[in-house]
C-alpha cells in the first residue's frame, strides 16, 4: 500500500471531528477508508500498458454524433484509446492485460453536465428526505434521525418537497417542532432553493416578526410572522448559524460522492458552484492520489473564481481529473419554491413573478468580468424572464467577445417561444436535466397554466434551434442515475411510465441525441471534447460495462441498467461484485 494511502487511512481513523457534526462510527468508517486507500494504491499507479478490452458490444459517438459500434478496444500506455476493432480485425497477441467483457455493452464513461459533487456527498452523510411521500412520513424520519444521533447539536439535511407530499402549502416551523423541538433543525428543499427551520433554529438566528426579506430572497409568512420557510437568499439568515463541516468531514463526503457516481457509471461531472472549501477537498484528494472522478469546476460566483484560479482558468490537474475553467452565476430561483423569474404572474400565486437575483447591468458586468480573463460563464436561468435576460446579455456581449465562448445556460426550463430560436445563436449551450421534466410536470402545469407550456423543458425544439444540448441530473436535487435521465429524455415519461406516450411528446429526443447529451455533448459543454466523452482514438479510455444496449433496450430496461464496471484512463475504479462474480481480468498474454 502506498505511503500516502496509509496516511490517508490513518488520518481518517483518528480524527477529533468525529465528535462534531457527523459523529461517524469509527470502526466501520475506518474499514471503508482502508478499502479506499487500498484501491488508491492499486489504481493510482500508471495505467496498464497495451491493454485489450474484448468480447464487448461497444458503442460510442464520434464528434459528429455518428454511432460507432465495435467489439474490442485497444488501450495504450497513456490510458487512452489506441484503436477500435470489430470481429473482422485480428486481435494482437502481445499484451500486458486483457479484459473479457463477456458480451456486455461497453459505453464511454457517462458525464453529468450539471451536478453538485459535495452536495451529493453530504446528502449521503446527513438526513435525506428525498424518498418521503408525505409530511407525516418526513416528520417520522426526522424524529427517528434525531433519536439516532442525540449528540448532534444541529439536525441538518435536505430533500423535502411539498409538491411530492401533496401538501398544498409549504411546511411550517410548527410542523417541524412536532418532530424535534429541543434542538435546531435546518433542512434544505430538494432543489436547494429554500430551507425549512424549526422554532429553535429561528430563535438562534434571531428571526422574528420584524425580520425583513433580503434582496433576492423571501421569508415566507403565516399570520404575519415568519413561517419557518426561507427562500433563496433568505436561507442564509439561518444557514450562517449552522456549523460548517470540517476539512476532514468534507474529504469523507467527497469520497462518498465519488464512490456513488462511479457506481452509476459516471466518470466525469461539471461541478456547479464550486467553493474554495470544495476546491481544497478536490486538491487534497488529487494530492493523495485517490481522485478518479473527472471534475470540471465552475466557481460559485466571481469571488470564488478569483480566489481559486486567479486571473486565468486553471490547467488540467492530476492527469486531467480536475480543472477550474468557469464560473456559475445565478439569475433566478426555482419553480418549486416560486423563485423562478417569470414574465407573468404565477398561475397559482397571483401577484408573484419570482425572484430576479441580478439586475440587467449586474449580470452583464459579471459575465464581462469572467470573459475578460478567459473564464466560461454558466448562468442559472429557470423562468422565462430569466432566460430572456441571459439570452439578451449573450447577444450583446457576443459583439465584443467573438471567440469560442461556449456560453452556458443552466436548466433552461421555461423559455418563451419568442426567445427560443435565439438559443441557436452565438454558440449557446443548453445545459438541461431530463429528470427535472418528469419530476416537475404536474408542478409546472400548476405554476404556469396550460397556455405557457409551449417552451417548457423543450429539448427537441432547442436542439432544432441550433443550441447544443448537454444533459445532467442536478444531483443532489435529483438522483444522479444517468439511465433514468436517458429514459426520460427519449420518452418524457416517469418511472411509472406516466403520462402514457410522454408529456408534450414532441419534445422527446432520439436515443442518439440522449446518449450524446451524457457523453460528447456534455464534454463539449466544458471544453473537454478532446479528452473524454468519446472512445475514438486519442481520447481517454473512460468506459463502463453495462447489461443493456441503450440504443435498443426498452425504457423500462434502460432504467434498470446495471453497471458492472467503471474504468477511468484504462484503470478500474468500480466493480459490481454481484454482477461480476464470474468475470476476471487475465493479466499477461494468456490467450
Amino acid at each position: 500500500m502506498k505511503k500516502n494511502a496509509l496516511l490517508l487511512a490513518y488520518r481518517f481513523h483518528f480524527p477529533s471531528p468525529f465528535r462534531g457534526l457527523f459523529a461517524f462510527k469509527k470502526n466501520r468508517l475506518f474499514f471503508k477508508l482502508c478499502a479506499l486507500a487500498f484501491i488508491t494504491s492499486t489504481t493510482a499507479s500508471p495505467a496498464f500498458a497495451d491493454g485489450l478490452v474484448e468480447n464487448v458490444n461497444g458503442i460510442t459517438l464520434d464528434k459528429d454524433g455518428k454511432v460507432i459500434r465495435f467489439n474490442a478496444m485497444l488501450v495504450g500506455r497513456d490510458g487512452k484509446v489506441t484503436e477500435l476493432l470489430t470481429k473482422k480485425d485480428n486481435l494482437p497477441k502481445q499484451l500486458d492485460f486483457r479484459l473479457d467483457g463477456r458480451g456486455a455493452t461497453l459505453l464511454p464513461g457517462l458525464i453529468d453536465a450539471h451536478g453538485h459533487v459535495m452536495g451529493l456527498g453530504f446528502q449521503l452523510l446527513t438526513l435525506d428526505l428525498s424518498s418521503t411521500n408525505s409530511l407525516a412520513e418526513a416528520q417520522a424520519a426526522i424524529k427517528a434521525y434525531a433519536a439516532k444521533y442525540p449528540e448532534r447539536g444541529w439536525i441538518i439535511g435536505r430533500g423535502w418537497n411539498q409538491e411530492k407530499w401533496g401538501l398544498g402549502r409549504f411546511p411550517t416551523a410548527q410542523d417541524l417542532d412536532a418532530a424535534v423541538s429541543d434542538r435546531p433543525v435546518w433542512l434544505e428543499r430538494v432543489d436547494g432553493h429554500a430551507g425549512w427551520a424549526n422554532s429553535r433554529a429561528m430563535e438562534i438566528a434571531g428571526i422574528n416578526a420584524a425580520s425583513k426579506s433580503p434582496a433576492g430572497g423571501r421569508i415566507e409568512l403565516a399570520a404575519g410572522k415568519p413561517s419557518g420557510i426561507f427562500v433563496d437568499a433568505a436561507s442564509n439568515l439561518i444557514g450562517k448559524f449552522v456549523p460548517a463541516p470540517k476539512p476532514l468531514e468534507r474529504d469523507i463526503a467527497l469520497g462518498e460522492a465519488q464512490r456513488k457516481l462511479h457506481s452509476l457509471g459516471i466518470t466525469a461531472i461539471a461541478d456547479m458552484g464550486t467553493s474554495m472549501d470544495d476546491w481544497q477537498s478536490y486538491r487534497r484528494a488529487g494530492d493523495a492520489g485517490w481522485l478518479t472522478l473527472r471534475i470540471f469546476a465552475y466557481a460559485g460566483g466571481i469571488d470564488n473564481m478569483v480566489a481559486i484560479a486567479g486571473s486565468r482558468p486553471s490547467p488540467w490537474l492530476y492527469n486531467d481529473t480536475l480543472r477550474l475553467g468557469g464560473v456559475k452565476l445565478y439569475l433566478d430561483g426555482a419553480l418549486g419554491s416560486r423563485g423562478a423569474w417569470l414574465k407573468k404572474h404565477y398561475a397559482d400565486a397571483a401577484g408573484q413573478t419570482g425572484l430576479q437575483f441580478l439586475a440587467s447591468a449586474e449580470i452583464r458586468n459579471l459575465m464581462v468580468r469572467a470573459s475578460m480573463d478567459g473564464f466560461q460563464t454558466a448562468v442559472h436561468a429557470i423562468g422565462d424572464a430569466a432566460n430572456a435576460e441571459v439570452i439578451s446579455a449573450i447577444e450583446e456581449l457576443s459583439q465584443t467577445y467573438k471567440g469560442d465562448q461556449r456560453w452556458r445556460i443552466e436548466h433552461v426550463q421555461i423559455v418563451d417561444p419568442i426567445d427560443l430560436q435565439k438559443l441557436g445563436k452565438h454558440g449557446i449551450i443548453s445545459s438541461m436535466q431530463p429528470v427535472h421534466q418528469t419530476s416537475d410536470r404536474l408542478m409546472a402545469e400548476a405554476r404556469l397554466g396550460p397556455e405557457r407550456l409551449n417552451g417548457a423543458y423543450a429539448w427537441q425544439s432547442i436542439a432544432r434551434a441550433g443550441s447544443k444540448l448537454a444533459f445532467g441530473s442536478d444531483v443532489p436535487v435529483e438522483s444522479a442515475d444517468p439511465f433514468a435521465g436517458l429514459a426520460a429524455a427519449i420518452t418524457r415519461e416517469d418511472a411509472e411510465e406516466q403520462p402514457f406516450g410522454g408529456w408534450r411528446p414532441e419534445e422527446r429526443v432520439t436515443r442518439e441525441q440522449a446518449l450524446s447529451g451524457f457523453t460528447t455533448g456534455a464534454a463539449y459543454a466544458s471544453f473537454a471534447e478532446g479528452k473524454f466523452g468519446s472512445l475514438t482514438p486519442g481520447h481517454y479510455a473512460d468506459f463502463i460495462l453495462i447489461d443493456v444496449d441503450p440504443l435498443l433496450a426498452s425504457p423500462r430496461e434502460l432504467r434498470k441498467a446495471i453497471v458492472k464496471e467503471t474504468w477511468v484512463a484504462g484503470r478500474p475504479v468500480y466493480k459490481n461484485a454481484a454482477a461480476n462474480a464470474a468475470d476476471e481480468i487475465t493479466n499477461g498474454d494468456k490467450k
